[in-house]
């Protein structure tokens, strides 16, 4: 199998924050380890 020779693309992560999306990339430092501390929750009969 031959290796990926392809050019790879960025992907720009959002994140919503009360009502506004933004750039994770963006994030300052206080912010980014905030980020990476939250927990996901799965409402029941939401949809996805």
């Amino acid at each position: 199998m031959s290796p990926i020779t392809t050019a790879r693309q960025e992907c720009i992560v959002y994140s919503r924050v009360v009502g506004w999306l933004t750039p994770v990339k963006n994030y300052n430092p206080g912010k980014a380890s905030e980020y990476v501390d939250r927990k996901t929750f799965k409402v029941e009969g939401s949809q996805k």
